[in-house]
């Protein structure tokens, strides 16, 4: 792991058949068991929840964003705090990204060169340069228990030399990364796999970045639109490359069958604004599919949104009532939010637990048959699951 590691990563049991695998992952504050879902708290808030709220739902490992965070409060205003854990009021695990994907959320406003990429700030017009020491520097300041190199992000459906041009670049900016990193002994800098839809480019990036002696490794790059086919198959050259004693982590996915997916072809860690964004929306996660409570059918429904879910929502509402507030009434997405991290918690704590007991291939078969009750199962996730041992015909 190398002598300044900040983690430690136990494998506890691993599937005979799949790549999947369930571990302890130890940070400086606190073990995390892995598979792990991260809710995205973009500027040191979960939209909607209380930190205290996070706890109750046994929520222990949260992202922040780097690029944002770096904008407002800002560094200053973060080192008076003495760091994010801090300045939010939370005693758990953090992890930031590097800001880097803003190249491709906020590409009208970036322009990308080997120094660094220049933003136009979307908050006051501004201009600013983050470099990969930059993007290093806050999170240092910020003191996540994770971090993550600045890479050169593209579009997953973008082609071409600038896929390679930035694959490349990611390696060259992740050497300044490590030269620029502060605190090795204290927090934990991962570097992400690129190189977009090309099979071996993805290799060739893996390849690279584990000649690094890094605590862990991100794919980064997907889930940005390109097909699933594409999707799985990057995710599953990636974990065949990346080392089994390192934790791996998928930016960016949080749709429940693409994590159960991506487990058995052996990621560990995920994050994604999905289950918080949907709330807003007025839709529940279940085991059987997303419901949407704006629906008239569910008008007179005294059921809570999961009979089986110990989250506070359905403890004490139901489906009348969350459906006459949704979209209306700030509390429900509240309600909402509450519920569907909880279920993105039970989701994992059901992967973690089957692999433990030797049964998570009857577990994603159970669960692929709640979703599809017609067995009219992608065409992705049955060639994905078959990738690895799992056929669900």
């Amino acid at each position: 792991m190398g002598s300044k590691s900040a983690l430690s990563f136990k494998i506890l049991a691993e599937c005979p058949v799949t790549k999947a695998r369930t571990s302890l992952m130890t940070l400086p504050h606190g073990t995390i068991e892995t598979p792990v879902f991260m809710p995205v708290g973009t500027q040191g808030s979960l939209k909607g929840l209380l930190p205290e709220q996070l706890e109750k739902l046994d929520c222990k490992l949260i992202l922040g964003n780097t690029y944002h965070l770096g904008n407002r409060p800002g560094t200053d205003l973060m080192k008076k705090a003495g760091g994010l854990h801090n300045f939010m009021h939370w005693p758990h695990c953090l992890l930031t990204d590097s800001g880097g994907f803003q190249m491709v959320s906020l590409l009208e406003l970036a322009e990308i060169t080997e120094e660094g990429v220049k933003f136009k700030s979307p908050y006051d017009g501004s201009e600013c340069m983050l470099t990969p020491e930059h993007s290093i520097q806050i999170q240092n300041t910020i003191g996540a228990d994770i971090i993550m190199q600045l890479d050169d992000v593209v579009s997953s459906t973008t082609t071409g030399p600038r896929v390679k041009e930035a694959m490349e670049r990611t390696i060259r900016w992740l050497d300044r990364c490590m030269a620029a990193h502060q605190f090795p002994e204290k927090q934990n800098l991962f570097p992400i796999v690129q190189g977009g839809l090309d099979p071996e480019l993805r290799k060739e990036c893996a390849k690279e970045l584990i000649k690094r002696d890094t605590p862990g490794f991100a794919i980064g790059g997907l889930s940005g639109g390109e097909s699933k086919d594409d999707f799985w198959r990057m995710v599953h050259i990636s974990t065949d490359i990346l080392p089994k004693i390192k934790p791996r982590y998928l930016m960016g996915v949080g749709f429940a069958e693409d994590l159960v997916v991506c487990c058995a072809l052996g990621v560990d860690m995920y994050d994604c604004v999905f289950p918080t964004r949907t709330a807003r929306f007025g839709c529940a996660l279940t085991f059987t599919g997303q419901i949407n409570l704006k629906q008239q059918k569910y008008s007179e429904d005294f059921s809570p949104i999961d009979p089986e879910c110990n989250c506070s929502t359905c403890t004490n509402y139901t489906k009348a009532y969350l459906q006459k507030i949704v979209t209306h009434e700030t509390v429900a997405c509240h309600l909402l939010t509450v519920h569907n991290v909880r279920f993105q918690m039970r989701l994992m704590e059901r992967i973690r637990s089957n692999i433990k007991n030797g049964t998570f291939v009857d577990f994603v078969k159970s669960f692929m048959l709640g979703i599809y009750p017609e067995k009219n199962y992608p065409t992705w996730s049955k060639e994905a699951l078959e990738a690895v041992g799992i056929n669900l015909s």
